[in-house]
């Protein structure tokens, strides 16, 4: 809103002057001489809060040595700041007008009072002013004399130390919008009618605490120009830079103690428009406790190797993680994205051979090598069933939809009617078994977005309509049926293995020993590939004439072919050629890539978890599998030997002591620390990012972000704001946070930049 000046005869307001405008002071002494001066009568029984909320003063009622300017941006009056420039007079000129600011007449008596005020305070400033340099004269001999005294602290002078409580109070702010996922911008200012004023959330949060009774703030704006913005978006800027830096150290402390740590990459997100890399961390803190903490954005690179550069400088030197301690390295990816981020961790390992490249524990082998395929028909049918499972779990309604559906198609089975309606309200598309739970809803699903989309009683809306419509056209698309059906059949050979390897800790470790059946399996579908292919594709072309579908090539094919087109070719011997065949190829490479010889290693070295010892009966030789940790141990020489008592311990234990099942269990043993080789093994075992986090309390990073991404508009999120909202319960030191940014940002920390609103600008005119 705009702001009028209060005083008699002047007409001036925001919108239209480039001054200043100036509330009037909540100090019951200051705020009367103010009334006094400006000679309004109607002001006199007002409290000095309806002033300084309803009442301002341009800057062209006060001599220009009461207004201090300390940046072309910002303009301030002096704490004994007075108007005392006003036109009293220009009224008489025209006696009929209506003069909305009446003027008191003054009598001799006051005006006498007046004058002797301004020669006091005249008086006074002189004096003050010999006092300063007085105080100068005296610090330069005291400097002069103590070069041979020791160096004190020099304690902080009140200004100092007004300004350092001025600055907390805004971390405070920021650091509170953070945790409780507010936006920096309120109102989009293009929306607004030109001339109007609004403030941001951060300033009308700075308001607020104003209004409430934060007095370093009010003593610091009371003073400063109403048309002026409190903090810049370059300072907001700086300073959310600065918590996010602060709150992340913390995290990166611990890590950093205690040594060895694994890197964990997410999903791409769109951040302000910006695709960016979530990054979380993995390692054991001092109470023995694995934990993964999400610790900041990556800007997102097209090109892998750039990508990889900056994403090693941003881990070791901005962020000070030693890599030669990172043991691990995983990447959830999207379709599309999967060759990029394995370039990265192909340059990782060639500079780091330790940071043994895994699969993460919490994605599902199958999905993960679903999305990994380099084939666009894969992507797409992924891309596809997202959608698919999205919209049926924004509408209740439609869910019911579907169950009646499902219902009517598996009367005679209700057992597996009953056990799809309730994957159907799960996320059924992260499952190992995704694809073959697709194959099985298919008809029911289109045959329930082909009634929605129907539909003439008005019951849907139109966006539920008109998604249903684009939905069932590309489930009914052959192209999609093929390739659900081969990605059913391909992938049902590793599901067994992916299943196990999101087991416990004896699951995983006979799941490592069995991947070479799985990949003799896979090379001999390779050897016979038109024989299985045939098969496959003959459960495509039934699924497809079920559901009326048109067997055919794709429509891009034959129009890329166009008068070249070979008659020979066979929709079964394209999508031979086009799916299967890259399809296996790939996923036979890629399980080599992601098990190699180091990471099985590893996987065998599980068998120190005592439950999976006495599976072996204890029959177990881990030192063989050790080698590549043995510059991780504190004693190696006596590893074979420690190793033997572990075992001897175990396999002699009490009737009534149960093996312990997991990595969590064994490191929270009380007598582990007489066993440091296999503390330390256990420790870097746990941190391999296929090994699931036991106690789900130190796993919630990952929730954390996901709960962030979808509970946060794309334009509003902020890689800044996240960090502070995703780690809520880490402690921040206020104090750190000012003193980086005094040391940092000296001069702006001493004078806090205000901006001039989007209706006017301040001028060196006052």
């Amino acid at each position: 809103m705009p702001n009028f000046c209060a005083a008699p005869n002047c007409t001036r307001k925001s919108t239209q002057s480039d001054l200043a405008f100036f509330r009037f002071p909540r100090d019951p002494a200051r705020c009367q001489r103010w009334v006094e001066n400006c000679r309004r009568a109607d002001l006199e029984d007002k409290t000095p809060d309806q002033l300084n909320k309803h009442y301002r003063l341009c800057a062209k009622h006060f001599e220009t040595s009461m207004i201090c300017r300390s940046s072309p941006y910002r303009t301030v009056l002096r704490d004994n700041a007075v108007p005392t420039i006003f036109d009293l007079t220009s009224h008489l000129n025209n006696p009929h007008s209506r003069h909305r600011k009446r003027i008191k007449e003054l009598s001799e008596e006051e005006i006498r009072t007046l004058k002797q005020q301004k020669i006091d305070e005249a008086f006074e400033r002189k004096q003050a002013t010999q006092e300063l340099n007085e105080n100068n004269e005296q610090n330069t001999v005291s400097e002069e004399g103590g070069e041979e005294q020791e160096e004190k602290a020099i304690p902080l002078t009140l200004e100092e130390r007004e300004n350092k409580d001025y600055l907390k109070s805004l971390f405070e702010i920021l650091i509170l919008m953070g945790k409780q996922n507010i936006p920096l911008d309120g109102h989009n200012v293009d929306e607004l009618p030109e001339g109007i004023f609004t403030s941001d959330n951060f300033q009308a949060l700075l308001e607020y605490r104003i209004n409430g009774g934060d007095e370093v703030l009010r003593k610091r704006f009371e003073m400063t120009a109403v048309n002026l913005e409190y903090c810049s978006k370059t300072q907001q800027k700086q300073m959310l830079e600065i918590c996010e830096n602060c709150v992340r150290e913390e995290t990166l402390r611990e890590v950093r103690d205690s040594h060895f740590f694994s890197i964990v990459t997410d999903e791409v997100v769109d951040i302000a428009g910006e695709e960016h890399l979530p990054v979380l961390v993995r390692f054991v803190d001092d109470s023995h406790n694995l934990r993964e903490e999400f610790i900041g954005f990556l800007p997102y690179e097209a090109d892998p190797e750039i990508l990889a550069v900056k994403f090693h400088a941003t881990i070791t030197e901005k962020w000070g993680l030693n890599m030669e301690y990172c043991r691990g390295q995983a990447y959830i990816v999207s379709s599309g994205f999967a060759s990029k981020m394995k370039v990265v961790a192909t340059r990782l390992l060639e500079k780091y051979p330790q940071a043994v490249y895994t699969l993460c524990s919490s994605c599902a082998l199958n999905v993960w090598l679903a999305k990994s395929v380099p084939v666009v028909g894969v992507s797409i049918a992924l891309g596809t069933i997202e959608e698919v499972c999205c919209l049926f779990n924004q509408s209740p309604q439609l869910l019911i939809e579907l169950d009646n559906t499902i219902s009517a198609l598996f009367q005679d089975n209700n057992e597996k009617g009953n056990e799809l309606k309730k994957i159907c309200r799960s996320q059924w598309t992260g499952r190992h078994d995704t694809f073959e739970v697709l194959v099985d809803l298919l008809q029911a699903l289109v045959m329930c977005l082909d009634a929605v989309s129907s539909d003439l009683s008005v019951r849907w809306n139109n966006f539920i309509v008109g998604r249903a419509f684009v939905l069932s056209s590309a489930l009914t698309d052959f192209d999609f049926i093929v390739t659900i059906v081969i990605m059913k059949n391909v992938l049902s050979f590793t599901r067994a293995f992916g299943k196990n390897l999101q087991g416990q800790t004896s699951d995983v470790f006979f799941a490592a020993g069995s991947l070479t059946a799985v990949l003799h399996s896979l090379n001999e579908v390779m050897e016979n590939i038109e024989v299985y292919h045939e098969f496959w594709f003959e459960e495509a072309t039934n699924l497809a004439t079920k559901l009326d579908v048109q067997i055919r090539l794709p429509g891009k094919f034959r129009r890329a072919q166009q008068g070249s087109f070979d008659p020979d070719m066979t929709s079964e011997n394209y999508y031979k050629e086009i799916l299967s065949v890259p399809t296996v190829e790939h996923i036979i490479q890629e399980l080599k890539d992601i098990f190699s010889e180091q990471h099985l290693k590893a996987l065998k070295c599980l068998s120190l978890v005592p439950s999976v010892m006495g599976q072996l009966k204890f029959n177990t030789s881990e030192e063989h599998h050790a080698d590549m940790f043995k510059n991780d141990l504190p004693n190696p020489d006596t590893l074979s030997a420690e190793l033997h008592c572990w075992r001897i311990k175990w396999k002699h234990r009490g009737k009534d002591i149960e093996l312990p099942a997991t990595i969590y269990e064994a490191l929270h043993l009380p007598d582990i620390k007489f066993f440091p080789n296999v503390y330390a093994l256990l420790k870097v075992l746990c941190l391999l990012p296929l090994m699931k986090v036991e106690n789900e309390k130190y796993g919630i990073g990952r929730k954390r972000l996901k709960a962030y991404l979808k509970n946060t508009l794309t334009g509003q999120r902020s890689s800044n704001l996240a960090l502070l909202n995703i780690n809520f319960d880490i402690k921040h030191d206020l104090d750190l946070m000012v003193d980086t940014y005094i040391k940092l940002y000296p001069d702006k920390a001493e004078f806090q930049d205000c901006i001039p609103s989007n209706n006017s600008e301040v001028t060196d005119d006052a």
